[in-house]
């Protein structure tokens, strides 16, 4: 009989985990949940946001419209293409802040209705979308501008998808919306509209134009 004694089993050795290797692994991990986070709150977050904004800009505006005041929105866009429960305020301004609060008036152009250039900026996603189907915009769309004391109706020229300019292109902003025209003294009532030409981060603008074709006065009340 033998008397040799059975062997141990071995023991695995275990691996030691590399500590630089597991932390760039959980920062990874992080940085991609953040980028998730962040795409979520831009694509979904500032949309939900911003229409509620535009919400309460729409009652204060009816508020001060009420009142015979004009309100720190300038007035309210309808766009018959895009539906009869579509209306944007139009606000104060091109800024960042501006266009996340609803559709931006560029100031140093004219009012609606006026002789000159009367042009207006959205987002096309992100912060309410309000121009998310500009590119489906078509010559003879009927555009409805409302201020408090006026109902302006502007017919578009062009197409949504017609006209493609980079963001640094400035003649779509001058008081006659034409790149042959520069210095010209405007004679008519323009519309101009401006959007990014892609869903996402791009240095193109759409542009669509438009004429006054429509002018009612409304019944209002005076302050």
């Amino acid at each position: 009989m033998s008397t040799t004694s059975p062997e141990k089993p071995r023991r695995r050795a275990r691996r030691r985990r590399n500590p630089v290797l597991a932390l760039l692994g959980l920062s990874l991990v992080v940085a991609g949940l953040g980028i998730l986070g962040w795409g979520a709150w831009q694509y979904w977050g500032t949309n939900i946001v911003a229409k509620q904004e535009h919400a309460q800009i729409r009652e204060v505006i009816a508020d001060d419209w009420g009142n015979g005041m004009d309100s720190d929105a300038i007035g309210l866009l309808r766009v018959e293409r895009w539906g009869d429960d579509y209306e944007v305020p139009i606000v104060k301004g091109f800024e960042d802040e501006d266009l996340a609060r609803g559709v931006g008036w560029y100031e140093e152009g004219v009012m609606p209705g006026e002789v000159g250039n009367f042009a207006i900026a959205g987002h096309r996603v992100t912060h309410g979308e309000p121009f998310r189907d500009f590119l489906e915009l078509r010559e003879g769309d009927l555009v409805e501008v409302e201020t408090r004391t006026h109902i302006y109706t502007y017919e578009l020229e062009n197409a949504g998808d017609s006209l493609t300019l980079d963001f640094t292109v400035g003649w779509p902003l001058q008081p006659v919306p034409d790149p042959d025209l520069r210095g010209e003294q405007p004679t008519e009532p323009k519309l101009t509209m401006l959007t990014c030409s892609e869903l996402f981060h791009t240095r193109d603008r759409n542009v669509v134009f438009g004429d006054l074709v429509d002018e009612v006065e409304k019944d209002v009340a005076e302050a």
